[in-house]
């Protein structure tokens, strides 16, 4: 899937001329990366491996004949965040995209809860911190675009995935209301809430997807949606899920998604007898 010229042209003219990207070595940031490139915009490129970041930058370079900054930083601690907003000080930046983010699953009792804390400051802490400081600079300059990677699973708690939802719950809350207070501003900001994506996720995460889209099924809606909705739900998979689920009240929900992640996860309980 890729983009109209026309499309190209409206990213580039509204957003540029510099783009944040996060999470953009793989899957849906790096996906967004080439897409953004494709149009023209330059890319400032964050994540926390240099060696993974510096051959996309390359590609992305030679490919497009943009402008390429790397940042490699870990933006779950204050200190990568500071320094992923000072390397963009000298620059005019349209775009913010925060992809950067991970999950967890299975039994929410017996998760390592350092990973689950720093799970909460990669999802929440640096989306909040990164979208205020850009959200400031947007608003001065009376331009710009925040993209926000939510999930389906922000709509509901989900059982054996239970901080990965909350946390997404958070960030689906933060773009819905910044939305309505930032458009007067001149401000485009929206949450992107996609299903199941074949990106390194599920490895991490270890969870069993047997239907899944892949990045390049979601970028381009992504991008074609920022300005015109304030929620997308990228790809055919996603738009099902969530609109079947749509007339089911909450808790039904809930019951469905633990139906539905406990066997992404059954895998794991099979190893633990006694659960």
């Amino acid at each position: 899937m890729v983009l109209k010229t026309s499309e190209k042209n409206r990213l580039r003219e509204q957003y540029g001329p510099w783009a944040v990207v996060t999470g953009a070595s793989s899957g849906i940031g790096l996906e967004l990366a080439q897409q953004l490139a494709s149009a023209g915009l330059h890319l400032v490129l964050n994540a926390r491996q240099i060696e993974r970041l510096a051959p996309v930058a390359e590609q992305l370079r030679d490919t497009y004949g943009i402008d390429v900054r790397i940042v490699a930083t870990d933006v779950s601690e204050s200190v990568g965040v500071q320094q992923l907003i000072d390397s963009t000080s000298d620059l005019s930046v349209g775009l913010l995209v925060q992809s950067a983010g991970f999950g967890t699953s299975g039994l929410f009792l017996q998760s390592s809860l350092s990973e689950e804390i720093n799970m909460l400051r990669v999802n929440g802490e640096a989306v909040l911190a990164l979208t205020h400081h850009y959200g400031q600079r947007f608003v001065a300059q009376h331009r710009g675009g925040i993209i926000l990677l939510s999930s389906m699973v922000a709509f509901q708690g989900v059982p054996y995935a239970a901080n990965y939802a909350a946390t997404k719950a958070y960030v689906q809350s933060l773009a819905e209301a910044l939305a309505l207070e930032l458009k007067p501003e001149g401000v485009d900001v929206l949450a992107a809430a996609p299903g199941p994506v074949r990106s390194g996720f599920e490895q991490r995460a270890n969870m069993a997807m047997n239907m899944a889209l892949t990045p390049e099924q979601v970028g381009v809606p992504i991008l074609r949606a920022l300005g015109r909705q304030t929620t997308v739900l990228p790809g055919w998979l996603t738009k099902v899920l969530v609109y079947a689920l749509r007339t089911v009240p909450r808790w039904g929900k809930v019951r469905i998604m633990q139906q539905v992640m406990g066997g992404m996860t059954q895998h794991q309980r099979q190893l633990q007898p006694n659960v």
